[in-house]
């Protein structure tokens, strides 16, 4: 019997709740941020989360992975780390005079990334073939990671001193980009009350087998067609904006969103519907992850940079000028 069976209440959006309601239990506020590591967990998807230091970035990808039962490792990144430090290098055995292998710190349940934006562009690539086909490739032998398995990654959005600049290849393999601000005056009390003392030990909710039955179930939430049109007319509306009612984007938006998205949108639209305790898709459940999928994808021009425009701001944009289908409810006769 797993820790999940244990519980009261034990259907699947109950104990995705109680998990939820669990890492709430010791990150004060940063709802949104809490809710995106859950779901993109259950979309099998990666997260990088972009705030200031001290808003609980690492606490809240520590506190997942106890709760979730999975295998956890930190790695900071610096300018001066190389590829094998974070996948593993051969190793030569004197006493046996031949060559082993020693797997990198990636071989967990959640690998955290921390500040990924300072490593050079070898580690970066490095990461690629861990973050896409979930396996690492040491000495012509091929290792596959556990599962399940998803990278959370951080980056100051302030500090550009020793920084580089995430590619765009590889900030298309994060499902979400969420950002984090500074915590509000209530909950900067609560941090205080709760924190300045002992701080609460999270406890274990899932296990690795339940979660990965979570992530089938997931991917089972049914979609309907006029779903699956409007996530198709929201990624086109970044290509070919003036099409959808937007010129004026023209000028805007240098390269659209690529067909991740599309996958994205619903993947991680169905992973909120499930934590909602609903088995399909709604039109509000893409239009609830669309900033957090499309923004870190959309690509913009030269002016608009210099512009100060916010890409998550030109995706707010298109959700008011794409409009979702209507549903209607069958109430029955009246």
């Amino acid at each position: 019997m797993t820790v999940a069976e244990e519980l009261p209440g034990n259907t699947d959006a109950e104990v995705l709740r109680q998990a939820l309601a669990e890492v709430k239990r010791v990150i004060v506020g940063q709802e949104h941020m809490v809710e995106r590591l859950l779901v993109a967990l259950l979309a099998r998807g990666h997260c990088l989360i972009e705030g200031v230091p001290g808003v609980a970035k690492t606490l809240a990808a520590s506190t997942l992975a106890t709760v979730v039962g999975g295998t956890f490792a930190r790695v900071q990144f610096t300018p001066d780390l190389v590829p094998s430090d974070i996948v593993g290098t051969r190793v030569f055995h004197p006493s046996s005079e031949t060559f082993g292998i020693e797997l990198g710190p990636v071989f967990v349940n959640f690998l955290l990334a921390d500040e990924i934006n300072r490593a050079p562009a070898k580690v970066q690539s490095a990461l690629l073939e861990v973050m896409a086909e979930r396996q690492v490739t040491l000495a012509g032998k091929t290792h596959a990671l556990p599962r399940p398995f998803i990278v959370l990654a951080t980056q100051n959005p302030v500090e550009s001193e020793g920084v580089y600049p995430l590619p765009e290849v590889q900030r298309d393999r994060f499902l979400f980009k969420v950002r984090v601000g500074h915590p509000g005056a209530q909950d900067e009390l609560e941090i205080l009350h709760r924190m300045s003392v002992a701080p609460p030990t999270p406890r274990t909710v899932l296990d690795a087998d339940r979660l990965m039955a979570l992530q089938e179930l997931a991917e089972q939430v049914s979609v309907h067609q006029l779903v699956a049109d409007y996530v198709v007319r929201l990624v086109m509306a970044t290509r070919a904006p003036a099409d959808y009612g937007l010129p004026d984007l023209r000028e805007t938006i240098e390269i659209g969103v690529s067909p991740r998205a599309t996958l994205g949108l619903v993947s991680a639209g169905r992973a909120l519907a499930l934590l909602r305790g609903r088995d399909y898709l709604l039109p509000d459940d893409v239009r609830d992850v669309a900033v957090d999928v499309m923004g870190h994808r959309l690509m913009l021009t030269f002016d608009a940079l210099a512009d100060g425009i916010d890409p998550d701001d030109v995706v707010r944009q298109l959700l008011t000028a794409v409009p979702p289908p209507l549903v209607v409810w069958n109430q029955g006769p009246r």
